[in-house]
Formats: C-alpha cells, structure tokens, sequence
C-alpha cells in the first residue's frame, strides 16, 4: 500500500479543479468540511492520489451534498451529518465494484470493477425501480460534472414530488427513504406512497434481498 504522502499531491491537486466545478454548479451543492485525520485515514485506504478528482474529494469533504441532499457523494466521512467514508462504505462489500454515491430513494452509483461488464471504470446505477443495475456510460469525474448540471434533475424528474426539496433536506448522508408500495411495484405515483426515512444500510440490503427473491 502507498503511503499518506505517496497519495497528497503537492504540484498538481484535483481540488482547485472541483471547487471549479462546484462554483459552476446549476444546483445546490454543499461541501462539509472533514477532519484532517479521518481524510488521510480515508486516503489511505482508498489508496487514490489527490491528483485524481476522487481522492481530492475524499481529503478534503466529509461528503458532499448536491441538489439539498438529494444526491451524496462519498468521501472522508466522519462528519455527523455524513458518518459514512468512500472506503468503510465499501468495506466487506464486492471487490468487483466501488459504491461511490447514492441518493435519498436508495439508488446507488458505482464504479463498475468488471462485475458489470467490460467497461471497467465506467459508472452504473442500481434504479430503485428496477432493482438493476444500469451503465451511465460515464467515468466518475465525468458523472460528478454531470451530477452539478441539469441532467440530474432531469434524470429524477420522474421520480421527485411535490415535497421532496423538504424531506430531502430533512435526511442526512447515512439516510433514505424507504418508499412503500416499492418503487418497483405497480401502484399511485410516489408522492402519494409511504415514504419514510431509514438507515441507507438497511435500503442497501432490503433492495438486494427483494432483487435475490424476484431473479428466484
């Protein structure tokens, strides 16, 4: 493993590359700030360089919040609205993929280690939905300048109600809405659905289980 200083890079960081991205944003975006000891921690672990967007956000957010916390992304964590790091997120988790984001309906975003196809790298969404996961076609640098831009919104236009802006804001980082009937069932739209608010753990496990139950 590469050790803390063999990952800070000095002559080209990432950051001032994201905060550039993050100033340019077309939606609420919220960085929180992390400790210096739970970022190089993270680092460590995540063994990325800060060179790469990727680690830049893992050393220098506890997570990041995008559109009132209807998005997250993953990063040095420890903070008490986002408890969750990229690393101990993925801890005892596939070595075949990297959960790098997810949202407040329980759809999750990760990179695809070959488990997915051979589009090693690229990300893929598990759709609440669908209880699939679906390619983006995109790198993570490339789905983070896209989570800054309108495209999000239009991508959940379908999936957002009257109230959502509220009870996203409501939820922190290691939170989501559990939606009853499920989201992948025949029913009302989601606004008129049971929505309430569980540990994304437990959403993370809950839909794997339906979808092991529904394949058979």
């Amino acid at each position: 493993m590469r050790q803390l200083e063999d990952l800070i890079d000095r002559d080209e960081p990432a950051w001032p590359m994201v905060q550039h991205w993050i100033a340019e944003a077309a939606v609420p975006v919220e960085v929180l700030p992390v400790d210096p000891q739970s970022a190089n921690d993270a680092l460590v672990v995540t063994q990325v360089t800060t060179r790469s967007p990727m680690g830049a956000i893992v050393h220098n957010s506890a997570g990041i919040f995008i559109d009132n916390g209807w998005l997250r992304f993953l990063a040095g964590g420890g903070h008490p609205r986002f408890l969750r790091s990229l690393p101990s997120w993925n801890a005892g988790k596939s070595d075949r993929f990297y959960l790098v984001a997810d949202d407040v309906l329980g759809g999750f975003f990760a990179i695809n280690g070959g488990l997915f196809g051979e589009d090693v790298g690229k990300i893929y969404y598990y759709a609440p939905d669908s209880l699939q996961w679906e390619a983006c076609d995109l790198t993570y640098s490339e789905f983070f300048v896209w989570a800054l831009s309108d495209r999000m919104g239009a991508f959940y236009e379908s999936s957002r109600w009257d109230n959502w802006l509220i009870e996203s804001r409501e939820l922190n980082g290691d939170q989501a809405l559990c939606v009853y009937p499920f989201l992948w069932a025949e029913g009302p739209s989601i606004g008129e659905r049971h929505r309430g608010v569980v540990p994304v753990a437990e959403s993370w496990t809950l839909q794997l289980d339906l979808q092991k139950q529904l394949d058979g």
